[in-house]
């Protein structure tokens, strides 16, 4: 059987893999299967990529749709922020943090472990394995806390307490690497592990995209990428390791931050939670909404007022409203579900550079201007670095077919000897895999319109479909002045 080995460099921007910057992670990509279509699911945005990735499914099935979303069983009408305390008040109250179980719980069962190792946020690490308190096999380690706990007193008493978090990352990376190749590899030798690395994600939110320290920050990921890959070298592990390197989303640059709460009460919705009001979950660059009631009729009045905005892009209606005139399904990119939104728009976003040269703007929910964000249908976010290397791979090729992170998954499991479970939305991506047939994908577009009083809103999605939701590889969305 070989091991896997996930290595998840928090916001990527591709064009910073060059071999000045990233010598490691560039050398490397050169020899292994290259995906070139390889995309996030909607909202961009880092809890809800994680656990995509970790379950193969999209948000529609495996019930966390943005970093801010309601959860009904935590809170009908407030927000709830995806973090390691939230998820705990949220068990505590009988919810469940995801409706899918995760590579961790569905290895364990099979007697293998998965272990995740990372420095992003409490959230982040909690969602590979939300059932893992009392875990025997398989562990989830973060900087705070560890699943199973008492994990986190041994880890500290051997390699000493985590750095504290900077821009750029450095200690905190280092200190990642340590653990994850002297205890998680040598020691505990787990089927698959997963490294997700907090940069340049932190650099590019804290400084503007393409900054002297977002370059630190790159040059100081692939230094630890290159320490994994020299250790698994050194140690006789790469012949019988499959390694994946993929990033959770892209990065635009904040142009304007739209208020949209407090828009909707000026021009006369009522406050969120009454009748006639709309709750609004902001996830950077895209918009989650929810109506008491799913009342049609406020609905309809929020998209005629949306859709007259220059900073809307992409509208998505939940099937339980109905025919919504100007939207698209939240179908068709995985986001329809028991704890779906209502309506879910994407800001609108342009191909501006930056001062540094970094292409794209966006408006967005919320963060500094001039600096960097994501959660938006950008061409910008909706994009990833992904590379897998290793026995099961094909060598040095590059793979046009749509692929997301719903299908990593699926795959690991698939190289694992194991058949995936049907309740995954994503595919086993039999084309990167050796001997593996070629596989022709379709897309579509699919298109909406409204006309309201100043002119007409019109939007196109493209789209690949997987087994349930699809692959966003596209979206534009603009107003005509009539």
């Amino acid at each position: 059987m070989t091991r896997t080995v996930v290595f998840v460099f928090d916001g990527l921007q591709a064009e910073l893999v060059t071999p000045e910057l990233m010598p490691n992670l560039s050398a490397f990509a050169a020899s292994g299967v290259r995906f070139q279509s390889h995309q996030p699911v909607f909202p961009t945005v880092t809890r809800v990529n994680a656990a995509s990735i970790v379950t193969g499914c999209f948000p529609g099935t495996h019930g966390l749709y943005g970093n801010m979303s309601i959860i009904p069983e935590w809170s009908p009408v407030e927000p709830m922020n995806a973090m390691k305390p939230e998820f705990l008040e949220l068990r505590a109250s009988g919810g469940q943090v995801l409706l899918v179980p995760t590579l961790a719980e569905l290895l364990a069962a099979q007697d293998l472990e998965y272990i995740a190792t990372g420095i992003g946020t409490t959230g982040q690490s909690f969602v590979h394995y939300p059932n893992g308190e009392g875990a025997v096999l398989g562990a989830s380690i973060h900087p705070q806390y560890t699943l199973p706990a008492p994990l986190f007193r041994h880890l500290a008493a051997r390699f000493g307490a985590w750095p504290d978090h900077a821009l750029p990352n450095v200690a905190r990376i280092e200190h990642l690497i340590n653990v994850t190749t002297q205890y998680v590899l040598a020691e505990r030798d787990p089927a698959v592990a997963l490294i997700w690395c907090s940069e340049p994600d932190g650099s590019q939110h804290g400084t503007p995209l393409n900054s002297p320290t977002v370059h630190q920050a790159v040059r100081a990921a692939d230094a630890g990428f290159g320490r994994l890959l020299a250790w698994l070298e050194q140690n006789g592990r790469a012949p019988d390791t499959n390694v994946i390197v993929t990033c959770d989303h892209g990065h635009t640059t904040v142009s304007e931050v739209i208020p949209v709460a407090e828009l909707l009460l000026q021009v006369g919705f009522a406050p969120p939670g009454q009748p006639g009001g709309v709750i609004v979950a902001g996830n950077g660059g895209s918009v989650l909404f929810y109506i008491p009631d799913r009342n049609v009729a406020v609905a309809d009045r929020l998209v005629e007022f949306l859709a007259a905005q220059p900073w809307a892009g992409p509208l998505l209606a939940a099937a339980r409203l109905g025919p919504v005139r100007g939207t698209l399904p939240t179908a068709l990119v995985g986001l329809e579900g028991p704890r779906g939104p209502d309506l879910a728009l994407s800001f609108a976003w342009n191909d501006r550079v930056n001062e540094n040269g970094a292409r794209g703007h966006a408006f967005v929910a919320g963060g500094p201007i001039g600096q960097g964000q994501h959660g938006s249908m950008s061409p910008q976010e909706l994009r990833t670095f992904t590379v897998a290397r290793g026995p099961d791979y094909k060598s040095n090729v590059s793979i046009a077919t749509p692929t997301g992170h719903p299908d990593l998954a699926p795959t690991i499991l698939r190289t694992l000897g194991l058949q995936p479970p049907g309740h995954m939305d994503g595919r086993v991506l039999e084309e990167s895999l050796v001997d593996g047939p070629a596989t022709a994908l379709t897309t579509k577009d699919h298109i909406a319109s409204r006309t309201v009083s100043r002119g007409t809103y019109m939007q196109r999605l493209t789209v690949s479909p997987a087994t349930r939701g699809g692959h966003l590889l596209g979206a534009d969305a603009r107003f005509v002045h009539s």
